[in-house]
């Protein structure tokens, strides 16, 4: 269960405060497909930004895995984020230098698998993207679509309980997009737990549950 209690994040500058979480409640199920939908600047990034354990909240409790994460010191955070998050994000963030092949392969580099089970792990994995011909290719070489599975790819070869997806379709045409949003229902249906943004009424009809993000505030849609 990942649980939001009066949950406050706010930003300062020398002559104004932003509420960017606003006494937030929100419980999600794990399995569940989630959507959250709201025009720019109303928290939608910064909500998935505390989900990740990128950012902290200022006010209220954020509890996920059992954990109570205020109380965690930043390396178990970062401990955790790896345990349980992928995250998938708008702009791919893929590493410009290195093949889909490696990648992909990153985090489980970071989390010490070994060698040898890491290319078996990522062998399969570009095989479930339809990446595999893709393997020794630079991002650069890719299109949008394809760089969007290989983002998903990487998100998920640590089979994650969790998936955080940021604009995911953002960047992409509509033939690609559908086939994104398309990946994420499959992994969604497989157990996995997906937090969408999305400016998209579209994308957001893939979730089995949408909330309206307003003014930092959530509400049903």
């Amino acid at each position: 269960m990942i649980k939001l209690e009066h949950a406050g994040k706010f930003y300062l500058t020398k002559t104004i405060k932003t509420l960017a979480l606003n006494n937030v409640d929100l419980a999600i199920i794990p399995g569940e497909f989630l959507s959250v939908m709201g025009p720019s600047g109303s928290g939608k990034s910064t909500l998935l930004n505390v989900l990740g354990l990128f950012e902290s909240l200022d006010t209220g409790r954020f509890t996920l895995d059992g954990e109570v994460v205020e109380g965690l010191s930043y390396s178990q955070k970062i401990a955790l984020r790896r345990r349980l998050i992928g995250y998938i994000f708008q702009s791919f963030s893929l590493i410009s230098h290195m093949t889909v092949n490696e990648n992909v392969a990153l985090p489980l580099k970071y989390r010490n698998v070994p060698k040898t089970e890491r290319k078996a792990r990522v062998k399969q994995t570009l095989e479930t993207f339809g990446l595999t011909p893709r393997a020794e290719h630079y991002p650069s070489q890719l299109s949008g679509g394809q760089q969007q599975r290989v983002a998903i790819a990487r998100a998920m070869i640590s089979h994650p309980a969790l998936i955080l997806a940021d604009e995911p379709t953002g960047n992409l045409d509509s033939k690609s997009s559908r086939a994104v949003l398309e990946q994420l229902k499959k992994i969604n249906g497989q157990g996995t737990t997906v937090v969408m943004v999305t400016h998209s009424r579209e994308a957001s009809s893939y979730a089995g549950r949408v909330l309206m993000m307003r003014d930092g505030r959530l509400d049903s849609h």
